[in-house]
């Protein structure tokens, strides 16, 4: 016990990793807890744990604040706690020294438009270049109308359609991040799911995919890069005149706008593949509020008709 407490902090944190965290979560995360562990590695080299009190954590805490934001740093925060706190449990650290932690950052960026309202995006859908073949604007139209992740939409196989029940059927992502590119698990189990599709977009890649080897990507034939197609709806957004948004924007537009079509935050959970409804309820509150005012006033101006 005495030799690990003399242990350096990032190296207990490389082997809490390894142990813990290396084939039982999404490679994706494990980047971003690997990623941790070079930020502790630069800025607390010499810090042993022993040494790691309250005052030393906060001094951590501060210096990655610096150059992050207060959510990154609070993400920061979680992923080290959860091996601190195995700590103390094995009796290493006698007491927890992120008890009390005060989360620090930089101010945020302003924010970029999150979604477009219903004639944006009809505007945003006139300017796209459906060819005869599939490009990066039928994927734009492919999570515009779904509500896709952007790695769920990139592992879409001609075998993951079902045309005759108008249906896609997810059960994996791609792994774009990797120079390679492979297919990985969805990120939770409700990600598993069916997404009903209008007759309209099933139709139209009926057509698409119909020459395709049935087991391959159909975006993908080359590493793919977010910022490719994040740069072409730029592009597009631009034409359109209307907010430039990101990709990951037009899942946020789809969802709202079927909130405010008045579809049920259960059946949007489920469409988006979020692991609950609060995941959903937090995401869209802004939304959920403005309906609720309007709820409100039809509830007011029925009971006032009823005098």
């Amino acid at each position: 016990m005495k030799k690990k407490r003399a242990q350096l902090f990032y190296k207990y944190f490389e082997e809490w990793i390894e142990l813990y965290k290396v084939g039982s979560i999404r490679s994706i995360t494990l980047e971003k807890y690997y990623m941790s562990l070079q930020w502790i590695t630069k800025l607390a080299p010499d810090l042993k744990l022993s040494d790691l009190d309250r005052r030393s954590y906060q001094t951590l805490l501060n210096k990655y604040a610096e150059d992050h934001e207060k959510q990154t740093t609070m993400d920061f925060h979680h992923q080290i706690k959860g091996a601190i706190l195995d700590a103390v449990d094995e009796g290493i650290l006698t007491q927890n020294p992120t008890r009390k932690v005060i989360i620090k950052g930089k101010a945020p960026r302003e924010k970029k438009p999150k979604f477009l309202n219903q004639h944006e995006l009809q505007l945003l859908l006139r300017e796209l270049d459906l060819s005869s073949e599939l490009n990066w604007d039928w994927f734009i139209l492919l999570v515009t109308k779904t509500g896709l992740r952007f790695s769920e939409a990139l592992a879409l196989t001609p075998g993951d359609f079902d045309f005759f029940n108008q249906k896609i059927i997810i059960t994996k992502t791609w792994n774009y991040r990797n120079s390679i590119g492979d297919f990985q698990p969805t990120k939770n189990a409700s990600s598993v799911r069916n997404i009903q599709m209008d007759w309209q977009l099933a139709m139209q890649f009926s057509q698409l995919v119909k020459e395709l080897d049935i087991d391959k990507p159909i975006f993908v034939n080359k590493r793919v890069f977010n910022s490719t197609i994040n740069n072409r709806l730029k592009v597009l957004c631009m034409n359109a005149g209307i907010p430039v948004i990101t990709v990951h924007s037009l899942r946020h537009t789809h969802a709202s706008l079927l909130l405010f079509a008045g579809v049920s935050i259960a059946s949007v959970a489920k469409r988006l593949g979020h692991s609950s409804m609060t995941t959903t309820q937090e995401t869209y509150l802004h939304i959920i509020q403005e309906l609720e005012n309007q709820d409100n006033d039809k509830i007011m101006r029925h009971l006032a008709a009823l005098v």
